[in-house]
């Protein structure tokens, strides 16, 4: 599962190779809001230049109701494309419609109310790997203050969607800091203890601190070792740890711990 989606600017194919070299899970070559109107078709040009089956990679389309979306689609079945990107998704149809292009995957970005409204529906769609959570945009749509407490219900709904339609759990929107390592380390932390599996990252300077975020701490590890360690010993008999019961939760819990320290020592 990938924790951290890079933005690289379409229109800045020098930056591609880099992008791709800087450590981020994922990498999402913009053609949207990085690309001014005027340099979308040369964008466009240049990612199909330079997409290939031996650097895999996302790519974020103009949405649905733009002039650029009908020639954006072409690029889903390209070999290099690993899936798209779908800004201000709204409707089941252009998902099937990307899919229908050949499309690997489908990431339905969450920008709008009518979007989050939609989001089971579009979590349930064949393709759909997981939602990202456009919270900037989302904010601007709803005419909200894009604070913790102002943005925690539609998150959580992101998750919950997510959950139902037995996909990936959802990323995060970006922390436009670029050089305040406590701040997007904290944005990284809520997003993983309300649910969310990852964060989009405008820099590559962000993304250590993401990692670290979605890393289990020591304190967890050491928690989920007792755990198992505890289990271990008594064959599966009842027992409890700290004067609490260890049961099927507890112990699937601290196996996830476990699992994802061991990924992220990996990595």
């Amino acid at each position: 599962m990938n924790r951290s989606y890079l933005f690289v600017p379409g229109n800045r194919p020098e930056r591609f190779a880099k992008a791709l070299a800087a450590g981020a899970d994922a990498v999402i070559i913009d053609l949207e809001d990085a690309v001014a109107p005027a340099e979308k078709p040369a964008a466009r040009d240049a990612v199909r230049a330079w997409l290939a089956p031996q650097h895999p990679l996302l790519v974020r389309i103009n949405s649905a109701d733009t002039a650029w979306f009908a020639d954006d689609i072409e690029l889903a079945s390209l070999p290099g494309v690993a899936g798209i990107v779908l800004p201000k998704a709204e409707q089941e149809a252009d998902i099937a419609l990307l899919r229908e292009r050949g499309a690997p995957a489908v990431l339905p970005l969450i920008e709008t109310a009518l979007g989050l409204h939609q989001a089971l529906a579009l979590a349930q769609q064949p393709g759909v790997e997981r939602l990202l959570f456009g919270s900037i945009d989302f904010s601007l749509d709803l005419g909200l203050h894009e604070g913790v407490e102002e943005l925690q219900y539609f998150r959580s709904h992101l998750v919950l969607a997510s959950r139902l339609a037995g996909i990936l759990p959802p990323v995060d929107g970006v922390t436009t800091a670029l050089d305040d390592g406590a701040q997007i380390l904290d944005d990284a932390r809520r997003a993983r203890r309300n649910g969310f599996g990852g964060k989009l990252c405008i820099h590559p300077k962000q993304l250590a601190h993401v990692h670290a975020a979605f890393a289990p701490t020591a304190e967890e590890v050491a928690w989920a070792e007792r755990v198992l360690q505890a289990v271990e010993t008594t064959n599966g008999a009842a027992v409890a740890l700290d004067g609490k019961m260890i049961d099927r939760p507890v112990i699937l819990k601290a196996q996830a711990i476990r699992n994802e320290a061991s990924r992220s020592i990996a990595a």
